[in-house]
């Protein structure tokens, strides 16, 4: 292992990716300590402090508390991940996109260039119903979130908040282009790494510190400890996963030469839409959530039936038992919908059958065209089927620990170590495909 580093050390080229990603990094986490204008960092985590999973609390995860402290990149990478989303579903829906999708590099640049003026427009609206809502927390509780209140004020702090997503974008695309890995999910990547050793601290003072210490706590965590470690295996399992449909050439004569006769295959992966099935299915479940938060002003109701409903929809609202099952039960089903529904728009059994069909290529026991299509189509919706069963019960795992041991916030860890696990596993593997070009041995021996 050791040894593999130093040789990738020793590749100029990798070397310069390696440095320039770390400096992007820390970039990014000092951009994260720069306050905004006219704002009180107290509102944030006072509106922060209801309880619950929802949107804002994932927010908060993944910019590695930048959220919580009211900086600059506060927003992080959200607006622009939700208008990569929405651009993904017009695709299928608008011809004209579509045929931009099909035109290949320059057809992708102009939809990134979509994407990125969509997310800054996100990023604005984002920006001023969290002003509102602010301002609401402030007139509910009777307090100064936003100091000398005003057009100005607004206009700086919305402003303010888009610019710092702007800029992480930009980073995220230089990472991607200059860099390792996805730059998008690097700037994830370390907001959640950020937050790791301010989580298990708290863990440690709660559970394990000298002056407290109990069976109890040694329990709790030994058990958070456990199913940490069995998430990871299962995660680096099924991400790597995948069945290969063997695939033959005919032979073909073009002029003097012949080409074609050989045998290969068509790796489809088990786990086809990686972490986007949970982020869609958490983000769905903790709406309801962030719209109570907007219009109360994040005053959460602590008692009584609209309790119990919330509970329903954001683990941890409730306190009632019940609650917890509901949540884990629709959650469940969600992410398996999510998964089918993410594989039917990034994989197409018809296109490739058409493509194999137009290159001469057949599967054994299967004549091109419909029938091959029809047996992608099955062994697919095979995949995704012990896919999703995988990705909901690992989603679910963290809910019922948490639910048994009274840990807040845990079911946010799951989410988290799932995208920690992806991002990781694709950039080692970009790492070991460079190294293998250059004939050295790599991580995944």
């Amino acid at each position: 292992m050791f040894s593999t580093i130093k040789n990738a050390f020793k590749i100029p080229d990798l070397r310069r990716r390696i440095f320039f990603t770390l400096m992007m990094l820390i970039v990014f986490r000092f951009g994260a300590h720069i306050p905004v204008p006219y704002l009180d960092p107290s509102a944030m985590k006072e509106f922060l402090g209801g309880g619950g999973l929802d949107l804002f609390s994932m927010f908060d995860v993944f910019t590695g508390g930048a959220f919580s402290n009211a900086t600059v990149m506060a927003m992080g990478v959200s607006p622009y991940i939700n208008a990569s989303i929405i651009v993904q579903l017009l695709t299928v829906a608008i011809p004209a996109l579509e045929r931009l999708a099909k035109e290949g590099v320059e057809g992708r640049k102009k939809i990134n260039k979509i994407t990125r003026y969509l997310g800054i427009v996100l990023a604005f609206v984002q920006g001023a119903g969290l002003y509102v809502t602010l301002h609401n927390i402030g007139v509910e509780n009777n307090m100064t979130t936003i100091a000398n209140e005003s057009v100005l004020s607004f206009f700086v702090i919305v402003l303010t908040f888009t610019a710092g997503t702007a800029f992480i974008v930009w980073l995220g695309e230089l990472i991607t282009e200059k860099g390792l890995g996805n730059g998008v999910s690097m700037i994830i990547y370390a907001g959640i790494v950020s937050a790791i050793p301010s989580g298990a601290y708290s863990i440690y003072k709660q559970y394990l510190d000298p002056g407290v210490i109990s069976v109890k706590g040694v329990i709790i965590s030994a058990a958070i400890l456990i199913v940490a470690i069995l998430a990871i295996v299962l995660v680096v399992l099924f991400n790597t996963a995948e069945r290969k449909i063997p695939v033959q050439y005919a032979k073909r004569v073009v002029g003097r030469k012949m080409y074609g006769g050989q045998n290969t295959n068509i790796p489809i992966k088990v786990v086809m839409g990686g972490v986007m099935p949970i982020i869609f299915a958490s983000s769905i479940m903790a709406f309801p959530a962030t719209i109570v938060r907007f219009v109360t002003g994040g005053n959460m109701p602590q008692t009584g039936i609209w309790n119990d409903i919330l509970g329903c929809l954001s683990a941890g609202l409730s306190t009632a038992w019940w609650t917890y099952v509901v949540y884990s039960v629709l959650y469940f089903l969600l992410i398996i919908f999510f998964t089918y529904f993410y594989s039917s728009i990034q994989f197409n059994p018809i296109e490739l059958a058409n493509n194999m069909k137009k290159s001469g290529g057949y599967i054994p026991g299967y004549r091109p065209g419909k029938p091959t299509s029809d047996f992608i189509s099955k062994v697919s919706s095979r995949l995704n089927f012990a896919g999703a069963i995988f990705l909901g019960i690992i989603a679910v795992m963290p809910i019922v620990v948490g639910a048994i041991f009274g840990i807040q916030g845990l079911q946010i860890g799951g989410t988290s170590l799932l995208i920690m696990e992806g991002v990781a596993l694709e950039t080692v593997q970009q790492i070991e495909s460079q190294m293998v070009m250059r004939h050295y041995k790599g991580f995944l021996e």
